[in-house]
């Protein structure tokens, strides 16, 4: 199995059509300082679980989040619109990095949150997460797709 970062070309041409963005996945983020954390992830990767993330979500478990892979690489702005839960972002860049975290977001705010740069993924996780792990810019994302073609 490749790395999502590796496979994601094929990993779009195979699961395109797919409804898949509530099934269970994993990732891990390795930080600089040699920790590993694994997080049970849902993929958003239609344009409509997309929009619709994490909205009206009462609440997830400490290792729970949600991805949003892109492909090509972009410039993204998420919201939190009608989302109850503060989160915190994580920008992704295409080598697997993070580029910045948008930390201990506002619920239900309108404002654009930006990744400043093109990344291949969004990484959404409960607000404090990223602090409490020891998660920063610059820590590497390892994401395998479960559901894609072995």
């Amino acid at each position: 199995m490749k790395s999502f970062f590796a496979a994601l070309p094929l990993v779009f041409l195979v699961l395109g059509g797919c409804a898949s963005g509530h099934q269970d996945n994993r990732l891990t983020v390795s930080t600089v300082g040699g920790q590993r954390h694994e997080f049970r992830i849902e993929v958003a990767r239609t344009r409509d679980e997309q929009a619709r993330g994490l909205m009206f979500r009462e609440s997830m478990d400490a290792d729970q989040g949600m991805i949003f892979p892109y492909s090509p690489p972009q410039n993204v702005s998420f919201w939190m619109k009608d989302t109850p839960l503060s989160l915190d972002i994580l920008f992704i860049r295409p080598d697997g990095t993070i580029a910045q975290i948008a930390a201990n977001t506002t619920p239900m705010s309108l404002m654009p949150i930006s990744s400043g740069e093109p990344v291949i993924a969004v990484l959404e996780i409960n607000a404090g997460q990223s602090a409490k792990r020891g998660i920063a810019e610059g820590d590497k994302v390892d994401w395998k797709d479960e559901n894609a073609a072995q």
